[in-house]
């Protein structure tokens, strides 16, 4: 099939699918409900009531449209990219050929199996089981997970060098609780059931891949029993064990990894990070005890799991049918152009991000942010100045600390290059899978390296921000500065309570659980005084014990030590983004307005509600609890704000109580 033809027959994106820009409004209020009962509900309700989950969502909110506002906006440039002689523009011509093979979908049917028979059949040849660990290398490098995972990042206590990470992996359910909780019973069946099913599809017969599916089941569940809980996953202390090069089998004897660090071409490194060694330990094990046919099994199941988003519709629904119906209660599948867009975007993010940001990120709103970062900014430096449970030599190495911090806005100041990707448009797993191999090697050849502070960890149209603790800063993508995070047809209270709350939210991550172990330069070590760490542990415990005791379905309550630390940076966020409001209020007196009979004040806890507006379908939210370190969005509108010392001042007269019965909790 000529890329021609594929043209021809590329869906073409109408304009009655352009979505709606989400915005803040007050018509979202829900008057029936008590702000003191219930903040977000009173935020947002009328919005819930008026905006069901679409049936190809497993749930529907602000950031969601606005990344169906952002997807609709990117769609349109890959449909141009895809459609046009472009070939005089590199970039251009790249994007558009993955977009093409994403959307050919007469070219994917009638493949079927082909673009994985190769893999499959290094499989079939395996003899050893020395061999079958180099074909895993081989499969990493085409981005297949399998076994464990790996990364080079930032050295924890080295932040300026590149490391090379080791950490668990290997099972297919989302973590280990779902292979011994009572609660996931049923997705362990519905899992086997899977697992047969996809055996099945690619030609196994009924028994063989009855059988199948209990080998891979088996070896699963056993690497899940050495697996660390999400939990125990948020400790970079315990996560990080330095191991050097040569003694690297004494964690596991059993697997070669000298020889699997020569055949992924790791550069020579005197140590390896190994985040966690009883993991590997066991993994060793269980590779010297299953037999070698099991583990061809596994394998096999690995790239049917891995390539099915990316085959033929059969192989594309009974993926869908698990991991999206079944495991996140998500009725239908996305419209073939969005998961498309979603594909470029994953693989070749930057090269999309740049076309996107030249078309939609204007100088004057990043002019803008950057005045609200620094309003912010000033008043998390004077907060730590004035706490009273901080010890003045804590307290010098904490400001010198955030003395050092920086703020990234819209853009990199430069993009990945992937001109030396070979994209085809009839190829859309090798696509996938060069890309991937691509990536792999920009990460391996950058081990013992210094670290470039100037790369990014989201893309440009990225709906979402983070703070990176070993280089101390915060990164806000070109995605998330617009409504409803950032109007600039807004006044300045909305501004801040939405946007600005979550700014300051990735500010206080520095400071919270796991970011205060990180000192100045970005290098995990201990640099509190141990009262003062005692002092900080007895509040964050008042906030474990909060989040802690909200059920948020029958018999579910949410894990508060798993979302400590996000919860601690909504409720340093809130604090900090409501004290820079009422700075910027006093320099600008002309900005305090009362518009729709709200006050600035009630305004800027509104934004902060609103922008946490959503809907979850119970089985996405009850994944939600078991995996997510953030809590869900209805205590995230609600609880920061409830909690906040003046709240109940400038929400008493719209309340039918005195109080809103919750405890304020303040720690930063």
């Amino acid at each position: 099939m000529s890329a021609e033809s594929a043209k021809g027959r590329i869906y073409r994106i109408g304009d009655n699918e352009k979505p709606e820009c989400p915005k803040f409004s007050t018509k979202y209020i829900d008057d029936g409900v008590d702000p003191f009962d219930d903040f977000f509900l009173y935020s947002n309700g009328i919005w819930i009531k008026n905006h069901p989950i679409p049936p190809e969502k497993s749930f529907w909110g602000s950031s969601v449209e606005l990344v169906e506002w952002n997807r609709y906006i990117l769609g349109k440039i890959l449909e141009e990219c895809a459609l046009a002689d472009i070939s005089g523009d590199p970039v251009r011509t790249q994007v558009g050929k993955f977009y093409l093979s994403a959307m050919d979908t007469e070219t994917i049917e009638r493949l079927k199996y082909k673009p994985i028979e190769p893999l499959m059949e290094k499989i079939e040849r395996i003899g050893t089981k020395d061999e079958l660990l180099k074909i895993a290398s081989e499969f990493h490098r085409k981005g297949i997970p399998l076994l464990f995972s790996f990364e080079s990042s930032p050295d924890d206590k080295d932040s300026n060098i590149y490391a090379f990470r080791l950490s668990q992996g290997g099972i297919s359910l989302p973590n280990r609780d779902y292979y011994f909780e009572d609660s996931f019973e049923s997705a362990r069946k519905q899992y086997r059931e899977h697992l047969s099913k996809m055996f099945r599809l690619y030609g196994f017969p009924e028994s063989e891949a009855d059988s199948s599916s209990g080998s891979v089941y088996a070896i699963e569940e056993k690497m899940a029993r050495f697996s660390r809980s999400p939990v125990d996953l948020r400790d970079p202390e315990k996560n990080y064990n330095k191991v050097h090069y040569n003694r690297i089998s004494e964690i596991s004897p059993h697997l070669d990894f000298r020889a699997y660090f020569s055949q992924i071409s790791l550069p020579e490194a005197q140590y390896i990070i190994v985040g966690q060694p009883e993991y590997f330990t066991g993994l060793g094990e269980l590779f010297q005890d299953v037999p070698l046919e099991d583990w061809k099994t596994y394998l096999k199941w690995k790239i049917l799991h891995f390539s099915a988003s990316y085959l033929h519709s059969d192989a594309e629904m009974e993926n869908f049918d698990f991991y999206y119906r079944k495991l996140f209660g998500q009725p239908k599948p996305e419209k073939r152009w969005k998961q498309a867009v979603s594909a470029v975007d994953m693989y070749i993010g930057e090269a999309l991000g740049k076309l996107y940001v030249d078309q939609e990120f204007g100088e004057e709103s990043r002019k803008r942010i950057a005045v609200m970062i620094e309003d912010l900014k000033e008043v998390f430096a004077e907060k730590l100045e004035k706490l009273d449970w901080m010890s003045d030599s804590t307290r010098k190495k904490a400001l010198e600390k955030f003395s050092k911090f920086r703020a990234k806005i819209g853009f990199p100041s430069k993009f990945i290059d992937y001109s030396t990707v070979e994209l085809r448009e009839d190829d859309y797993l090798g696509n996938v899978m060069r890309a991937n191999a691509f990536e792999f090697q920009r990460e391996i050849s950058r081990v013992g390296s210094p670290v470039d502070r100037e790369l990014w960890y989201m893309t440009p149209p990225t709906v979402n921000a983070y703070f990176s603790p070993t280089e101390n800063e915060i990164v806000f993508p070109a995605g998330i500065l617009q409504p409803p995070f950032f109007d600039p047809d807004l006044d300045d209270a909305v501004n801040y309570g939405s946007l600005g709350g979550t700014i300051a939210h990735e500010i206080t991550h520095g400071f919270d659980d796991e970011g205060r172990k990180y000192d100045l330069q970005g290098n995990l070590r201990e640099w509190w005084s141990e009262e003062d760490e005692k002092a900080f542990l007895a509040r964050a415990k008042e906030v474990v014990d909060l989040y802690g005791s909200k059920e948020v379905l029958p018999g579910v309550k949410v894990n508060g030590e798993l979302t400590l630390g996000e919860n601690i940076a909504d409720l340093g966020g809130v604090s900090i983004a409501y004290e820079a409001l009422e700075r910027h209020l006093k320099r600008h007196p002309e900005m305090r307005k009362t518009i729709d009979g709200f006050t600035s004040e009630q305004r800027f806890f509104l934004g902060w509600a609103q922008s946490w507006r959503s809907s979850i379908r119970d089985e996405a939210l009850k994944w939600q609890v078991s995996n997510d370190p953030h809590s869900p969005d209805n205590l995230r509108g609600d609880l920061p704000a409830r909690v906040h010392h003046k709240f109940e001042d400038h929400f008493r007269e719209l309340s039918s109580r005195k109080s809103s019965g919750v405890k304020p909790i303040k720690i930063w």
